[in-house]
Protein backbone atom coordinates (compact mmCIF):
# COMPACT_ATOMS: atom_id res chain seq x y z
CA UNK A 1 0.00 0.00 0.00
CA UNK A 2 1.41 3.29 -1.02
CA UNK A 3 -0.20 6.74 0.60
CA UNK A 4 0.58 10.05 -1.32
CA UNK A 5 0.14 13.49 -0.22
CA UNK A 6 -0.21 16.26 -2.46
CA UNK A 7 1.30 19.55 -1.95
CA UNK A 8 2.19 23.17 -3.79
CA UNK A 9 -0.94 24.31 -4.88
CA UNK A 10 -2.56 27.82 -4.48
CA UNK A 11 -3.69 30.57 -6.26
CA UNK A 12 -1.65 32.83 -9.25
CA UNK A 13 -1.88 34.87 -11.72
CA UNK A 14 -1.79 34.15 -15.79
CA UNK A 15 2.20 33.56 -16.49
CA UNK A 16 3.06 32.50 -13.27
CA UNK A 17 4.49 29.15 -12.08
CA UNK A 18 3.82 26.50 -9.56
CA UNK A 19 5.67 23.45 -8.72
CA UNK A 20 3.40 20.92 -6.43
CA UNK A 21 4.76 17.54 -4.80
CA UNK A 22 3.33 14.25 -4.31
CA UNK A 23 5.11 12.94 -1.55
CA UNK A 24 4.92 8.50 -1.33
CA UNK A 25 4.72 6.91 2.62
CA UNK A 26 4.37 3.07 3.23
CA UNK A 27 6.68 1.72 -0.03
CA UNK A 28 9.53 2.77 -1.71
CA UNK A 29 8.93 4.65 -4.88
CA UNK A 30 11.24 3.61 -6.76
CA UNK A 31 9.38 1.05 -9.01
CA UNK A 32 6.14 2.98 -9.33
CA UNK A 33 4.87 5.18 -12.53
CA UNK A 34 3.56 8.03 -11.04
CA UNK A 35 0.65 10.36 -12.89
CA UNK A 36 -0.72 13.42 -12.77
CA UNK A 37 -4.50 14.54 -12.97
CA UNK A 38 -6.63 16.88 -12.84
CA UNK A 39 -10.45 17.72 -12.44
CA UNK A 40 -11.84 20.75 -13.44
CA UNK A 41 -15.92 21.47 -12.07
CA UNK A 42 -17.79 19.74 -14.04
CA UNK A 43 -15.49 18.36 -16.21
CA UNK A 44 -13.67 14.45 -16.57
CA UNK A 45 -10.84 13.61 -14.80
CA UNK A 46 -7.82 14.35 -17.33
CA UNK A 47 -4.23 13.45 -17.84
CA UNK A 48 -1.55 15.87 -17.62
CA UNK A 49 1.80 13.84 -17.41
CA UNK A 50 3.40 10.83 -16.31
CA UNK A 51 7.24 9.52 -14.92
CA UNK A 52 8.05 5.82 -15.98
CA UNK A 53 9.96 3.82 -12.78
CA UNK A 54 12.52 4.49 -15.29
CA UNK A 55 12.29 8.37 -15.60
CA UNK A 56 10.47 8.24 -19.11
CA UNK A 57 8.18 11.16 -19.25
CA UNK A 58 4.59 11.63 -21.33
CA UNK A 59 2.27 14.79 -21.44
CA UNK A 60 -0.77 15.89 -22.76
CA UNK A 61 -0.65 17.95 -25.48
CA UNK A 62 -2.28 20.97 -23.73
CA UNK A 63 0.73 21.06 -21.45
CA UNK A 64 3.85 20.22 -23.31
CA UNK A 65 6.59 22.47 -23.06
CA UNK A 66 5.48 24.50 -20.19
CA UNK A 67 4.77 21.52 -17.22
CA UNK A 68 7.97 19.30 -16.37
CA UNK A 69 7.17 16.25 -14.43
CA UNK A 70 10.15 14.90 -12.34
CA UNK A 71 10.95 12.61 -9.53
CA UNK A 72 13.46 12.30 -6.51
CA UNK A 73 13.57 9.01 -5.33
CA UNK A 74 15.50 9.61 -2.66
CA UNK A 75 12.80 11.67 -0.84
CA UNK A 76 10.16 9.48 -2.28
CA UNK A 77 8.80 12.53 -4.23
CA UNK A 78 7.54 13.26 -7.97
CA UNK A 79 7.28 16.94 -8.56
CA UNK A 80 5.44 18.77 -11.44
CA UNK A 81 6.70 22.37 -12.35
CA UNK A 82 4.05 24.01 -13.91
CA UNK A 83 5.22 27.27 -15.96
CA UNK A 84 3.32 29.62 -18.13
CA UNK A 85 0.12 28.85 -16.12
CA UNK A 86 -3.51 29.62 -18.21
CA UNK A 87 -6.79 29.86 -16.52
CA UNK A 88 -7.51 26.71 -17.94
CA UNK A 89 -4.91 24.65 -15.96
CA UNK A 90 -7.56 25.58 -12.87
CA UNK A 91 -8.51 22.63 -11.26
CA UNK A 92 -7.89 20.08 -8.54
CA UNK A 93 -4.98 18.44 -9.08
CA UNK A 94 -4.08 14.70 -8.03
CA UNK A 95 -1.06 12.36 -8.15
CA UNK A 96 -1.46 8.39 -8.43
CA UNK A 97 1.16 5.59 -8.75
CA UNK A 98 0.96 2.27 -10.90
CA UNK A 99 2.26 -0.68 -9.77
CA UNK A 100 2.99 -1.42 -12.94
CA UNK A 101 6.58 0.33 -13.86
CA UNK A 102 5.33 2.21 -16.90
CA UNK A 103 2.88 5.02 -17.08
CA UNK A 104 -0.49 5.98 -19.04
CA UNK A 105 -2.65 8.38 -19.94
CA UNK A 106 -5.77 6.66 -18.29
CA UNK A 107 -6.63 6.98 -14.75
CA UNK A 108 -7.69 3.02 -14.56
CA UNK A 109 -4.18 2.31 -14.79
CA UNK A 110 -3.20 3.90 -11.92
CA UNK A 111 -3.73 1.76 -8.21
CA UNK A 112 -3.07 4.51 -5.76
CA UNK A 113 -4.44 8.10 -5.92
CA UNK A 114 -3.89 11.54 -3.31
CA UNK A 115 -6.18 13.84 -2.36
CA UNK A 116 -5.73 16.42 -4.26
CA UNK A 117 -4.46 19.98 -4.03
CA UNK A 118 -6.38 23.17 -5.70
CA UNK A 119 -4.68 25.10 -8.73
CA UNK A 120 -5.84 28.44 -9.47
CA UNK A 121 -5.27 30.43 -12.17
CA UNK A 122 -6.70 33.78 -12.44
CA UNK A 123 -6.61 36.29 -15.73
Amino acid sequence: QVQLVESGGGSVQAGGSLRLSCAASGRTFNPYAVGWFRQAPGKEREFVATIWSSAITNYADAVKGRFTISRDNAKNTVYLQMNILKPEDTAVYYCAAANAGYGSSRPTHYDFWGQGTQVTVSS
